[in-house]
């Protein structure tokens, strides 16, 4: 199974740190904020990892190489504009699936925006199950409400279904298994946001989800940034 990093942003609230230096690449703990999900993906033993850019992107390219010296193989999916997550995932089909994408492979795909201990070992029983479905379903890895999102986004009983209404709600960690069909539909780079895909397919009742209680952030400002690597740096190695 192949993985793919989100990383077109622009790290609009991160600024003035992403005016020259692209969001995945802040560093955090004594690395690259990307570079934690490139090693969490490898020990998974992902490593075939597809990461897409668009702001300076040639800033990541060059820091990050073949991710040869990471054990992992890394292509990229240059986008000019950001395509926003769907859009940018149908863009990267080519390299994330085998051979056409109407027949349906699973593949992860993460936020470069976040920070977490997630064991990305935990989806791979569940690809298994996804594969060769009848139709595409997702999995979505979701995570208590943070302060910024105290309503959260869904519901998930005890079966590990996904649900748009129910008291229990939990927040989406950008964290996810995705099938190929979900986005043959989308044109060549077409701005898509992938809201409008998970609960299309929630509503349908084509998605699970699991929840992870370890530790997760989606790192969004340059305070969040600072408080995270003082707390890394503290924590024994």
């Amino acid at each position: 199974m192949r993985a793919m990093i989100l990383a077109a942003g622009r790290g609009e609230r991160m600024r003035p740190l992403t005016d020259t230096v692209p969001k995945p690449l802040l560093e955090v703990g004594g690395k690259p904020l990307i570079v934690w999900q490139i090693e969490a993906l490898a020990r998974a033993g992902l490593c075939d990892i597809v990461i897409n850019h668009a702001w300076l992107g040639e800033c990541i390219e060059a820091a990050l190489g073949d991710g040869g010296r990471f054990g992992v193989r890394l292509r990229y999916s240059p986008e000019g504009e950001a395509l926003e997550s769907a859009g940018g995932i149908a863009r990267a089909l080519p390299l994330l699936v085998d051979g056409d994408p109407a027949a349906g492979e699973v593949f992860a795909v993460v936020s470069g925006d976040i920070f977490c201990a997630y064991d990305y070992r935990r989806l791979l029983p569940v690809a298994a199950t996804m594969a060769g479905a009848a139709q595409p379903h997702m999995h979505l890895v979701m995570v208590p409400n943070p302060p910024f999102h105290p309503d959260g986004d869904f519901a998930l009983d005890a079966d590990g279904r996904l649900s748009l209404d129910g008291a229990a709600r939990l927040t989406f960690g950008n964290i996810g298994l995705y099938d190929s069909r979900s986005f043959i539909d989308i044109p060549p780079d077409t701005r898509a946001a992938l809201s409008p895909y998970y609960r299309a397919a929630i509503a349908a009742g084509r998605a699970t989800g699991e929840r992870y209680d370890g530790p997760w952030e989606n790192v969004g400002t340059p305070e969040q940034l600072a408080d995270l690597d003082r707390r890394l740096r503290a924590t024994p190695a």
